[in-house]
């Protein structure tokens, strides 16, 4: 994809360059628990530091709902990152204007305002057509960043040009979610395997019965007309499933977890893939030579349901002739819990900007930077 680079923006010495990255990270107690997505925005900074550029950074954090909210004050951010670069000038939260949100044209105004270039390095937001994302493109000569540069080339060729066998897993919540970047996977993989709280609903489109588990009615029919035209989908075969006494997060509550077939009695949710679905998934990922994850195979935030997840992270790290890339989001949590994170390719930034590339082949903030000045 032919985008703007931060060298067509020529000399910077003495220019004022607005920077939109992507600083939404967690926090609690207004402590960053995880900097990786301010650490990917350095190389970018860095350049235009030293380019001799006065670089105001601007991000999102949180949703306040277009209303100043300390909850998603960006002062946490703004320490790591004087730590980091002190030379970097931050802006308060995109998101405390209801202009950002709503695409206002006077927002736009107001942020470019003294500015002289602009650079996305929000791949983790470019799916937004929001102000900061597709505004200061059509009135400022503008580029993407390094890391938005790399998101856009890795996924681009996960998609257009992957090495094969290629093997992609999904997982998390809902099938609802991910119908247009299931589709669009389809039609590039090898195997497309399936986990998480949507495989409930692949397995009732097969006849088994899911007992209380995640299932949405609405997409059992989309479910069967894949598997019933042969696509090559790889469903569990055994789950980890705890009764409705048992609390999610709290294994002291009670309740109790066991290993069963696809078939789940009423009044027992499953909640994670089981071992020996675990182990063939694994060695289907042992084969392959490009492997795309987006999705947690369980709720992996709890101890009791997280193997499934682990597995699937470790037999990534393990394989070191595939080109390995977490989807973002979840995956790239759960890779960091497990200590894995440094063992793949490539963790993406964006989760949900991540699967729209891979859906559509394009996004709002790249059609905007190959539109502008």
């Amino acid at each position: 994809m032919d985008l703007p680079s931060l060298e067509d923006l020529g000399n910077l010495n003495g220019k004022n360059v607005l920077v939109r990255t992507d600083f939404n990270v967690p926090i609690d107690s207004g402590e960053i628990i995880d900097d990786f997505r301010i650490m990917a925005a350095i190389p970018t900074l860095k350049y235009l530091l030293e380019a001799g550029a006065n670089v105001t950074a601007c991000s999102h954090l949180g949703r306040p709902n277009g209303t100043p909210d300390q909850k998603y004050a960006m002062a946490p951010v703004k320490r790591r990152l004087q730590e980091l670069l002190p030379a970097v000038t931050l802006l308060e939260n995109l998101r405390f204007n209801q202009g950002e949100t709503a695409n206002d044209q006077s927002f736009v105004n107001d942020l470019i305002a003294d500015q002289d270039a602009y650079v996305n390095d929000a791949f983790g937001a470019s799916h937004r057509s929001h102000a900061s994302i597709v505004g200061p493109p059509k009135v400022l000569p503008s580029a993407a960043g390094r890391l938005l540069f790399k998101e856009v080339e890795v996924l681009t060729a996960l998609r257009n040009s992957p090495r094969r066998p290629f093997v992609a897993i999904l997982g998390g919540s809902k099938v609802s979610d991910k119908i247009g970047v299931i589709d669009a996977l389809l039609e590039v993989v090898d195997e497309l395997i399936i986990g998480g709280g949507m495989c409930f609903t692949f397995l009732k489109a097969k006849g088994h019965e899911v007992g209380s588990s995640l299932l949405e009615h609405d997409y059992v029919g989309y479910c069967g007309e894949l598997l019933d035209n042969g696509a090559p989908i790889r469903l569990p075969h055994d789950i980890t499933a705890m009764d409705s006494d048992g609390k999610i997060g709290d294994p002291t509550f009670g309740g109790v977890v066991r290993q069963v077939g696809v078939e789940i009695q009423n009044g027992w949710m499953g909640l994670d893939i089981g071992p020996g679905t675990a182990a063939e998934f694994g060695d289907r990922i042992a084969e392959a030579r490009t492997i795309l994850w987006n999705g947690p195979m369980g709720v992996f935030e709890d101890e009791r349901f997280a193997a499934g997840t682990k597995h699937i992270a470790m037999c990534m790290a393990e394989n070191n002739a595939a080109f390995t890339v977490v989807g973002g989001g979840d995956s790239a949590a759960a890779a960091k819990q497990f200590n894995l994170e440094n063992q793949m390719d490539h963790v993406s930034t964006g989760g949900g900007a991540s699967l729209e590339l891979i859906e559509k082949g394009d996004l709002p903030g790249l059609i905007a930077l190959r539109e502008s000045l």
